[in-house]
């Protein structure tokens, strides 16, 4: 399966479902809760206006978004369906946002999970990116977010 980027017109609410299904487990383990609750399909395709939103599959089995910023390409909301986890589409997804990086003259990606999603960082370091700092949500004295990097 090859990752395609996703345009307008696009089935977002299948994007918006695979997104929701595949952070569902987040629910209870992290704090504050995942932006993915407040997600809208509306917001989904407006990243892809102004981003890059980027599918595997039809339905999409995997999908990404990419936010360039002023230094780094944003990697956010990164999702692959349970039914096709250990088949190497999150790092193939990976691998398009570090080429897609290079094309807009990107030098960085750059992403966040929780803090308490341990196996998250960990399949990222896997693929190349290294801990860079910790944030914090707005109310909260202590770090809840990883912010991770990787060189393109």
């Amino acid at each position: 399966m090859t990752p395609h980027q996703a345009l307008d017109p696009y089935d977002w609410p299948a994007v918006l479902r695979l997104i929701q299904t595949e952070f569902a487990s987040m629910e209870g383990r992290i704090d504050p809760p995942s932006s993915m609750q407040v997600l809208t399909v509306e917001a989904i395709a407006e990243h892809a206006r102004r981003g890059e939103v980027w599918v595997t599959g039809t339905p999409p089995v995997a999908c990404m978004i990419l936010t360039p910023k002023p230094q780094a390409l944003y990697l956010g909301k990164l999702a692959v369906a349970d039914s096709h986890r250990g088949k190497g589409l999150a790092r193939a997804l990976v691998e398009v946002a570090a080429t897609r990086a290079r094309v807009l003259g990107l030098p960085v990606l750059e992403l966040q999970t929780r803090v308490e999603l341990v196996e998250n960082h960990a399949a990222f370091r896997a693929m190349g990116f290294a801990e860079v700092g910790r944030t914090a949500h707005p109310g909260y004295d202590r770090p809840t977010s990883v912010t991770f990097e990787r060189a393109v």
